[in-house]
Order: structure tokens, then sequence, then C-alpha cells
């Protein structure tokens, strides 16, 4: 195969990639801004739970993480694998992205809360505006404008992250990569998946781009 014919072979396990990639974009950037809602609660409770919560998915492998969606029927209903099917395997590669992601995007988003001024708050008591409508109207577009460069490394590593669904069995692109470098006994594959993976985080590194420029009228004077 020539390189152009290996980029068309990829095809199949690209499509895979992207879809883990946005369906996990999709579930984990909400599911992030509740936990860390919860993780900033004022019952003690719920706090040291997301807490933890927090602590567990950021302080163990996404790959172990993984595992433990999948393998979480059998452990639990004695259900067996086989029996599962392929779309429990993909359903789990997004569960653990997902559940992976979403405690990363809540200490972004903890940190963006915590870096606008107390003054806001009061100021919107005075004028009589809710607290709960000052969160969304006034505090949350300022919180997205200060987090968007970190939010957009946490994206671009997602990109990258998505080689990992192999650990459980599903053949993404870089799997597949791996297949076809095998087959044709060469190293071109690994260099036609790079080039995929370098435009598809440059793809991203722009859209992220234009979003902070549109942004730009919250920007902190």
């Amino acid at each position: 195969m020539n390189f152009f014919e290996l980029l068309w072979a990829l095809r199949d396990g690209l499509i895979i990639s992207v879809e883990i990639f946005f369906l996990t974009l999709a579930l984990s950037l909400p599911l992030g801004l509740l936990i860390c809602l919860g993780r900033m609660s004022k019952i003690k409770p719920i706090a040291w739970f997301f807490k933890l919560y927090i602590s567990v998915m950021r302080g163990t492998p996404l790959m172990l993480q993984l595992f433990v969606v999948y393998f979480l029927p059998y452990y639990l209903f004695s259900v067996k694998l086989k029996y599962m099917g392929d779309n429990w395997l993909f359903t789990a590669v997004i569960a653990g992205f997902a559940l992976n992601y979403a405690a990363y995007f809540a200490e972004i988003y903890r940190g963006g809360i915590s870096s606008v001024p107390e003054g806001q708050y009061e100021a919107a008591k005075v004028l009589g505006i809710s607290r709960s409508k000052t969160f969304f109207i006034i505090i949350l577009p300022q919180v997205f404008k200060r987090v968007l460069p970190a939010v957009t490394n946490e994206i671009i590593t997602l990109v990258k992250d998505t080689s990992l669904a192999f650990a459980i069995g599903l053949i993404e692109m870089f799997t597949r990569a791996k297949q076809l470098a095998s087959k044709e006994v060469s190293m071109l594959p690994y260099a036609a998946a790079a080039l995929i993976y370098y435009l598809f985080n440059l793809a991203v590194a722009g859209v992220m781009s234009f979003i902070e420029k549109k942004m730009n009228r919250y920007r902190i004077k």
C-alpha cells in the first residue's frame, strides 16, 4: 500500500475515534459542570462525595477505568460479556471516557468559578437579581472565557487518548494502524495515523481559537 491508500484504509478506525471524541465531549462538558457544583456544595457529604470522585478519577489510569466500566455488569449482575455484544463495548468506552474527563473539567470549572470576584454576586444581589440568574447569566459566561485555554488543552489530549479504547478491544484508528503495520511489515501506517491525529488536533485548536475570539466580550480588563 502507498501512503494515500493507508490513509483510506484507516477511515473506519478514524470514524470510531471521531465518535468517541464527540460523544465524550457532549457528555463530559455538562457532567463536569454538575460535578463542579456538587464539589462546591455547602452540604458537606455531597461536597466530600464529589471530591472523592474527582480524586479517584484523576488519580487512576483511564485504561483501568475502562476495564472497570466494561466488566461492571459481570461482577455486579453476573452477566456474561459475550451476551452484551459490540454495542456494550462501545457504550463502555464512551461511559469510561465521559466519567474520566468530567472529573478534569469539573476542576477546571471550579478554578474558573473561584476566580470570579465575590463582589459580582453582591452587586447582582443589590440589583435584585437572584443568585441562580447571577450564576448563569453573569458568572458562567466569564467562567467559560477564563477556562477556555485549559479546556482546550484537555480536548486536545482527548483526541490522542481515544487510542486507549483498544484496551477493551474496540478497534479505533491507532489499533487499525497497528494491524496495518503488522500486515504490511512497515512503519508507514503509523506515520499515516500520526498525520491524521495532527490534522485532527490542528482543526480542534482552530475551532477553540475561533470560540475564544468570539468570547472576547467577556474579557477581564
